[in-house]
């Protein structure tokens, strides 16, 4: 079974390199693995190829377009049937493939599989918030809360991902949530219990610390998931919708973010 690993990256020539070693030293070894740089500036390029010669590795750089962008390119020229998101800041276990491959062998219908996951906070190994818990057989219900699904712990048919139309270049954050909903209301996913990937967080450059109104981004996703979803879920989609824009108009007007509520309040008129 031949997967292809895509790795997004940019300007993290500093972290890339255990993303890449977690993946070179995987105990199942038939894979292609495209590293997509997405306009670094440092000295990625240059660290990538003086350090791997490789020929499974295959390295591709764009114009920065942005991770959505990055990711659809790698899956594009991908050549295998299974597609393996690594995040360049996260790293996989060593039986991570393997284990994954030996489930998909078990459960053929299954088009994704996700597990658990190692929480690196600073340095340090964290309790990750219940929450986050992934094991509920609701899965869907419960990822419209928060995204539930990290990319790194995602193996997935590259014919699903495309039958969903890749990862929308809209959104500057929230893009894995916003393909995984798609996916989720439509499909049953598989679940391993065991944690096969750190992931690591609390570095500036993380998208995710840049963006304090992450919910705008996510109400966006729940709003055309509904419009498009009405039956069965649609009740579903909607509380939550209405949930989060209420807390969320409060949040942007005691900041006085004006023009944030007023793009808002846009989007909920497509109610």
């Amino acid at each position: 079974m031949r997967i292809s690993v895509i790795i997004p990256t940019y300007n993290r020539a500093s972290l890339l390199l255990r993303a890449i070693d977690s993946v070179l030293n995987q105990s199942h070894q038939d894979f292609e693995l495209l590293i997509i740089d997405d306009g670094s500036t440092d000295d990625t390029e240059e660290l990538i190829k003086s350090k791997y010669s490789d020929s499974r590795l295959i390295f591709l750089k764009q114009k920065n377009n942005g991770v959505s962008a990055a990711r659809n390119l790698g899956i594009t020229k991908s050549k295998n049937e299974w597609i393996a998101l690594l995040d360049s800041d996260d790293e996989w276990l060593p039986q991570k493939l393997t284990t994954q491959i030996e489930f998909a062998k078990k459960n053929p219908k299954l088009r994704f599989i996700h597990s658990n996951e190692n929480w690196i906070r600073h340095g340090q190994k964290v309790n990750i918030p219940k929450k986050f818990d992934k094991s509920s057989k609701n899965i869907f219900e419960r990822s419209l809360q928060t995204c539930l699904i990290s990319p790194s712990t995602v193996l997935i048919k590259k014919e699903l991902i495309k039958e969903h139309g890749l990862f929308d270049c809209h959104f500057e954050i929230c893009e894995d949530y916003d393909l995984w909903l798609k996916i989720l209301i439509q499909e049953d996913i598989g679940f391993i219990e065991e944690s096969l990937t750190n992931k690591y967080g609390g570095h500036q450059d993380q998208l995710s610390t840049k963006h304090h109104s992450m919910d705008m981004w996510r109400i966006r996703s729940l709003i055309n998931l509904y419009l498009k979803n009405k039956k069965p879920h649609g009740h579903l989609i909607r509380e939550v919708i209405d949930q989060k824009a209420l807390l969320l108009q409060k949040n942007l007007l005691k900041h006085n973010q004006i023009e944030a509520h007023q793009k808002l309040l846009e989007m909920l008129e497509l109610l």
